[in-house]
């Protein structure tokens, strides 16, 4: 019976996550099985994928594909047989890249292109898409900055273990990625944080939170009450909350506030003694309990 194995380090990994869907994902794929079999919703799929991608677990025990010296070695003549190949198409695919660059590239490089586009077996047309999307990536990241190339090699090991092979999945790709970009950056702005990148374990909590559901106005409530009880922003505690409101079901704030309005009846904060308990108070004393 076929064996799934894990290194003492991929445990670690995981369990220093802390997330059950990332393992599940994880195991899903190291046993060969399509991620359908996990069971998850389309977001919650990506929130565990992505935090995988985050921890070098994207591909799983058996990646379609390994980066390393094991992958074939190309040779200058290799590059001029493709180039003077017009049916490859890879000499207007590297005359793509240079210009993307604003540089003319190494044989060294030529060979990781090379490399790409025959090892991998991703399309040319994809391959132009994955140039101009980690181009796009590097500037953002600031002015000037291009990425090397082989960061873009890595890059492409991605899509090659993800099946991004077609425009169709390398468009919706891109589109996931931004709009997963675009969550972050507005809980960064309701958390106040600015001018810094996030570290891994941040970006976890992020996504987690983003993968909930929560409206801004429900994680700007939770930042408030993490500052009160705390003196600023701790993370674990500010997770606490939001995942005490997600089991109850409670993802914007006025929802948050009715739950927690001070119940009909009370005076001064107090039960009178031999006063009947309202239903209010019966519902708050469940809830206090609860938490506690």
């Amino acid at each position: 019976m076929p064996e799934v194995i894990m290194s003492v380090e991929t445990v670690r990994k995981l369990l220093a996550a802390g997330n059950g869907d990332s393992a599940l994902l994880y195991l899903c794929r190291a046993a060969e099985l399509s991620d359908v079999a996990t069971g998850f919703t389309e977001a919650r799929l990506e929130c565990a994928a992505s935090l995988l991608r985050q921890l070098g677990l994207d591909a799983g025990k058996y990646p379609r594909y390994q980066q390393s010296a094991q992958h074939p070695e190309y040779t200058e003549q290799d590059i001029r047989r493709q180039m003077d190949n017009p049916g490859s198409g890879f000499k207007r695919f590297v005359g793509e890249v240079q210009r993307c660059l604003g540089r003319a590239l190494s044989n060294e490089e030529l060979k990781i292109l090379l490399s790409m586009r025959e090892y991998l077996g991703l399309p040319v047309e994809v391959l132009n898409v994955l140039i101009h999307y980690c181009v796009d990536r590097g500037r953002a990241r600031g002015a000037g900055r291009m990425p090397s190339m082989r960061m873009m090699e890595k890059e492409a090991y991605r899509w090659a273990d993800l099946g991004i092979d077609t425009l169709e999945k390398a468009a919706a790709f891109i589109q996931s990625e931004a709009a997963r970009h675009s969550r972050l950056g507005e809980l960064c702005g309701l958390l106040g944080i600015t001018g810094r990148r996030l570290t891994p374990a941040e970006e976890r909590y992020l996504l987690s939170w983003a993968e909930m559901g929560f409206a801004n106005d429900a994680v700007s409530l939770a930042y408030e009450k993490t500052c009160e009880n705390t003196g600023g922003l701790t993370w674990k505690y500010m997770n606490g909350i939001l995942e005490r409101w997600n089991s109850q079901g409670l993802y914007n704030a006025d929802q948050i506030r009715a739950l927690d309005r001070k119940p009909a009846g009370r005076k001064g904060g107090y039960q009178r003694h031999g006063e009947t308990p309202s239903p209010g108070m019966l519902d708050a004393a469940r809830q206090m309990l609860e938490e506690d």
